[in-house]
């Protein structure tokens, strides 16, 4: 899995995770990845968090987590499509699991969306 952060303005980290991700390995991913963005991107002013439906974003040691840390959490229908932005990665054809996260890695240098 790999997880990352991006707003109107600008990105911020990609994480590559092994294994299968828990709620508690999710709220790792935030504690390390999203709230270091969320404080270079925003510098203190308001935001809404958007993230889909997987069983760890839905959690209630998640959700009592985003509570604690005072974060904003956008509503998203059950049964929505993926948030997916790195679409231009499949172009590539990675044939291995090195090559996707080096094409995924160039690709998010390249500031793919902005």
């Amino acid at each position: 899995m790999v997880w990352g952060c991006v707003s109107a303005l600008g990105k911020g980290n990609l994480h590559f995770c092994d294994g299968t991700i828990n709620a508690e390995k999710y709220i790792e991913i935030l504690e390390h990845n999203m709230l270091p963005s969320r404080r270079h991107l925003f510098q203190g002013r308001p935001c809404i968090f958007q993230q889909d439906n997987a069983k760890p974003h839905s959690a209630h040691i998640t959700k009592s987590w985003l509570r604690r840390k005072r974060i904003r959490v956008l509503d998203w229908p059950a049964c929505s499509p993926d948030l997916s932005p790195i679409e231009t990665v499949w172009h590539r054809r990675p044939r291995t699991l090195a090559h996707l996260k080096t094409c995924l890695q160039q690709e998010w240098a390249r500031n793919f969306f902005f």
